[in-house]
């Protein structure tokens, strides 16, 4: 397998792919620990230096699981991480806090579950409806002049919202949702991060797993709420899917391989995640695979945005305003 080069992420030079560990603690049912920490250490093996987590995963635990497996080799590594939703214990939902206070707070939560004294990589989770998005990144800035995070980023923001932040301090990145089923950013979101200059990355590359060829199995997976993964639109949706799965066979590679290579091919960085080492290396050998201008043609023309069956999100939860089919 080739060696793939650096890409850069605003001031950082971060791994073609980067990993993201959500589902080593969080939504898609049981991780065994041993396993977490022999993917996490078969990632740093291969060459990613980029990892993403969020205080909300597992509500602490996935930080804690990170910053045990990167102990020894963090100056190395890229680590990115989230805050601003919250768990609200008494009303049994989730609350979006975005106020500069609340970021204080959150950011030196992180660093002592991670166990480390800068995150690379700080992004808003979701945009706080109460809070100017401008006093959020301000507060932000301030963590940054302290040394206490790198670099500022956002998540699932639109374009609107992104420019007005970036206009109070550069954000460095744009994380949202983005692959062969879920293309709405390439309206406005992703040109916009283009043309200011921010890095996008990619989560959720492979559909949650849909374009992998998974489906949930576990009762406690977050999935089964999901409407893309209602049986109606998994019908729908596997129809669409019969056209990557064909390529796939085409040229050699494995379903998940093609959809990650599409992803690729728009130059972001997507963060894969995955609970198996065996996952982690058919994933990463998508760097070595390039699409062809006819193929990426032939997946888009299935794909189309806004063509896939199910909102991409449980109904009250659309993370971006005006792109609830996303």
């Amino acid at each position: 397998m080739t060696q793939t080069p650096l890409v850069p992420l605003g001031p950082f030079a971060v791994s073609r792919q980067g990993y993201g560990a959500m589902g080593l603690s969080h939504a898609y049912g049981r991780a065994d620990e041993a396993e977490s920490f022999a993917v996490l250490d078969r990632a740093i093996e291969v060459g990613i230096n980029f990892f993403d987590t969020a205080d909300v995963y597992g509500q602490g635990h996935n930080e804690t699981l990170l910053g045990r497996a990167v102990a020894g080799r963090r100056d190395r590594l890229v680590i990115a991480s989230k805050f601003g939703n919250r768990l609200d214990r008494g009303q049994g939902g989730r609350q979006v806090d975005g106020r500069p206070e609340y970021v204080r707070q959150a950011v030196e939560a992180s660093l002592k579950r991670l166990n480390i004294e800068r995150i690379d990589l700080y992004y808003l989770h979701r945009l706080d409806p109460q809070t100017p998005v401008e006093d959020t990144v301000g507060a932000l800035a301030e963590l940054k002049r302290q040394g206490k995070i790198g670099a500022i980023g956002l998540s699932e923001v639109d374009a609107p919202t992104l420019r007005r932040a970036h206009a109070v301090h550069p954000i460095a990145a744009l994380q949202s949702e983005y692959s062969l089923w879920t293309r709405e950013v390439e309206a406005e979101i992703l040109p916009t991060a283009r043309e200011l200059g921010i890095g996008f990355v990619a989560y959720s590359p492979l559909g949650r797993g849909f374009l992998a060829g998974a489906h949930p199995t576990e009762p406690t997976d977050r999935r089964h709420q999901h409407p893309r993964f209602q049986a109606e639109a998994v019908a729908e949706n596997s129809q669409r899917r019969a056209v990557a799965e064909a390529v796939a066979r085409r040229l050699g590679a494995s379903l998940a391989q093609v959809s990650l290579a599409w992803v690729l091919s728009k130059n972001v960085v997507p963060i894969p995640g995955t609970r198996h080492v065996r996952h982690l290396d058919a994933n990463w050998a998508a760097n070595d695979l390039t699409l062809d201008p006819a193929t990426l043609a032939e997946l888009e023309a299935v794909f189309a945005p806004g063509s896939t069956a199910g909102a991409r999100y449980p109904a009250g939860s659309t993370p971006v305003p005006g792109l609830a089919v996303a």
